[in-house]
């Protein structure tokens, strides 16, 4: 009944007359289809779609496997071939002769039905074509004048995932889909956690970039976890000094809530962590120095010097950590203002958008012991601004390099990390935040949160225990598409979920030279041509080297020493001269010049501890 209807207005690719084949078996998912000798000018193999005509319908499949007839001893005859289909859907026209495609086999084919490769009018009615819901990502691997369209909010609103090793092309297919997502919603805010510095230029002015000189994230919207983290430099906390702050941050929190502009100096005599109203967690202001003076007062007031020295280690961590520059984001200037929740939250989730409806937070500057802190509080705040929002403002948190922040090793990592991604590919869609997850090894990250993940684009991938991991996470009846992974070329990729009609093969667009991802520090020259390497050169890297672990306090000092550098010159000419240049001070001694310094101080007086310099 269907048959003549679609191949009448299939012209420009009309079928053969004579079947290519006919179907041999039939189980709940797939079909077993004898395969002619001769098709034509068609060329038949695997990843091709194929239409087996019912009464009612076309039932398509597409062909996974193709093997050769052979004897009851294995030794091939004949010049059949049989095929291996694995059934995604039927087309059926509807009163208008128009097609209409639907995913799932409701009338199953029967033996002898006839098969033959669909042609041009039924891929485009299978795979659709281009609308406001949909982005083009390229062409299909059938026909490469059909366009790969994947539904937008299908694969947003339930989280996707991209896999591929390195070197296929990942990178630019991630910057594809992020540069389509933008062009078909303008003002959709998207936060992109880069790794590697290597996203900046792909979306040129509708994308602020963060790093490390421009970033304000205070320390203060970090919670407890995330605090002892950035205090202990990612190793694991000292239990004593953990419990001292679970006692004191609270306090410091309420004294800053509670006596703005009464005193200065903190006071633990009426106050305690129950009375403040603030817990560990609560993102409200505090000050490092009440919460350093709070830790004073109680060192002050013990008797038994043994136990003095956990709070003079604590003190001192909390010293080191405040005045390395490298931190600068997160201690310097964190109080000025007040409470900045809002603009931080603005600063980083682009709200309201102003024209840049992208964030791109670059992560090679920043510590490593604390990059994967930062990517937990970005992670935290983005699905609780959610939830506090009522899913009012959506945002899409892509994340390259997944496996790093949410590995399957439940022993290594940050924990928070993998709570807070976790929480998003969990609960996040109810609130508004999906996920999108780049890895280039899909075995390392954990099986939980690519579950969520409706939609899948797997490239090329070599290793059987990641391709184990995404056939797994594929539910799609045509999962043994994943057998072809290894055999992908540049840019192609396969594309199972929710967002594509069936599992589709298909290629990437090519994206325009100047917006393909690239590293900053892969810009230069190819590795074998020859530099110039010389002393001068190696002083331009130690000087990029030393300012990025300077503070701006210290340049400014670097600022004046050039000027007495200067000056040194004139008190030169007054000694040829004869005359006596007038007397310098000595500089004053660095407090952290001595490793030892960090644990034994000076003593001024017995059984008390010299008073610590701070700024």
């Amino acid at each position: 009944m269907l048959t003549e209807p679609l191949h009448e207005a299939d012209q420009p690719s009309l079928l053969p007359a004579e079947p290519l084949g006919w179907v041999l078996s039939v189980n709940g998912s797939q079909a077993s289809v004898r395969l002619q000798p001769h098709a034509g000018d068609a060329r038949v193999s695997v990843g091709k779609f194929l239409g087996i005509r019912t009464n009612q319908s076309l039932v398509v499949g597409v062909l996974t496997k193709i093997s050769a007839e052979t004897d009851v001893m294995g030794t091939p005859h004949g010049e059949h071939a049989t095929g291996q289909l694995d059934l995604v859907g039927e087309l059926r026209a509807d009163e208008s002769n128009v097609l209409r495609f639907d995913r799932g086999v409701k009338e199953y084919p029967t033996i002898g039905d006839p098969a033959d490769l669909i042609g041009h009018r039924e891929l485009e009615a299978v795979f659709g074509g281009a609308g406001p819901d949909t982005i083009d990502i390229g062409h299909l691997q059938q026909d490469r004048s059909i366009g790969a369209y994947v539904k937008i909010d299908d694969m947003v609103s339930k989280h996707f995932a991209v896999f591929g090793t390195t070197g296929v092309g990942k990178s630019s297919g991630v910057a594809l889909i992020l540069q389509q997502i933008l062009a078909a919603r303008p003002n959709f805010r998207i936060f992109l956690i880069d790794p590697h510095n290597e996203y900046g230029r792909c979306f040129r002015d509708r994308a602020q970039i963060l790093t490390p000189k421009n970033l304000k994230l205070p320390f203060w919207l970090f919670n407890f976890e995330e605090t002892v983290d950035v205090f202990f430099r990612g190793r694991p906390g000292v239990e004593e000094e953990i419990e001292i702050l679970s006692e004191l941050i609270p306090i410091a929190k309420g004294n800053l809530s509670h006596s703005r502009g009464a005193s200065d100096r903190p006071s633990i005599r009426k106050q305690n962590p129950n009375s403040t109203g603030y817990t560990l967690d609560t993102p409200v202001p505090y000050r490092l120095d009440d919460l350093i003076g709070l830790i004073d007062e109680r060192m002050g007031k013990l008797e038994n010097r043994s136990a003095w020295s956990k709070y003079h280690r604590l003190v001192t961590r909390i010293e080191t950590a405040r005045n390395d520059p490298r931190y600068s984001f997160m201690f310097e200037n964190a109080n000025i203002g007040g409470d900045t929740m809002v603009e931080v939250l603005g600063q980083l989730f682009r709200l309201p958008t102003n024209g840049k409806p992208m964030t791109i937070m670059q992560l090679a500057g920043f510590p490593a012991e604390v990059v994967d802190c930062v990517v937990s509080v970005v992670c935290r705040m983005a699905f609780e601004f959610g939830l506090w929002s009522d899913g009012a403002s959506p945002l899409l948190i892509a994340c390259e390099e997944a496996h790093r922040y949410a590995p399957a090793d439940r022993t290594i990592g940050f924990g928070p990390t993998r709570k807070a991604i976790s929480r998003i590919a969990k609960e996040g869609r109810k609130y508004g935040i999906y996920l999108g997850l780049m890895t280039q090894r899909p075995a390392d990250l954990d099986a939980t949160i690519i579950s969520q993940c409706s939609t899948v684009f797997a490239m090329r991938i070599a290793s059987d225990r990641d391709q184990s991991i995404v056939r797994a996470a594929v539910s799609d009846a045509a999962g043994t598409l994943l057998g072809f992974l290894p055999s992908l070329g540049a840019r192609e990729v396969f594309a199972f979920g929710e967002g594509v009609p069936v599992p589709t093969r298909l290629r990437f667009k090519e994206l325009p030279p100047d917006l393909v991802p690239r590293s900053e520090a892969l810009r230069h020259a190819p590795m074998e041509t020859a530099l110039a390497v010389d002393a001068a050169f190696i002083g331009t890297v130690v000087e990029r080297w030393r300012g990025a672990m300077i503070s701006n306090r210290a340049r400014a000092e670097d600022s004046a020493l050039e000027f007495d550098s200067l000056a040194s010159e004139e008190f030169s000419s007054l000694r040829q001269a004869g005359a006596r240049p007038p007397d310098r001070p000595a500089p004053a001694p660095n407090a952290f010049a001595r490793p030892d310094s960090f644990f034994f101080p000076v003593e001024d007086s017995p059984g008390r501890p010299a008073p610590k310099l701070r700024k």
